[in-house]
């Protein structure tokens, strides 16, 4: 007797794929700059001018001074929701610039 295979979610088979794919890593990372405004919250997110990779460095520009020093007093929480998000350790170091 022939048992029949639970069928896999969406979800299981993307992380699947990507565990397959050579350029994983800047997957994970444009998945990153996808997450950022769901991560960070609408605020964080309006007040930020670029996102980009440098390497395993995130790069955030902001509008003020003000939001950097916020910003940087919370690049390491910040840094580990998106990381946890992508389940990978993508983001090294986040680096926030005016």
């Amino acid at each position: 007797m022939a048992f029949a295979r639970k069928p896999k979610s969406i979800n299981e088979l993307l992380k699947e794929f990507i565990k397959k794919i050579p350029q994983k890593t800047e997957l994970k990372r444009g998945m990153v700059l996808h997450a950022w405004p769901q991560i960070v919250g609408e605020k964080i997110n309006n007040v930020t001018k670029e996102l980009r990779f440098e390497g395993p460095r995130l790069i955030v520009k902001v509008t003020s001074e003000a939001w950097r020093h916020e910003i940087h007093a919370n690049r390491f929480v910040i840094a580990k929701k998106l990381n946890n998000f992508v389940e990978s350790n993508v983001v090294k170091e986040i680096i926030v610039r005016t």
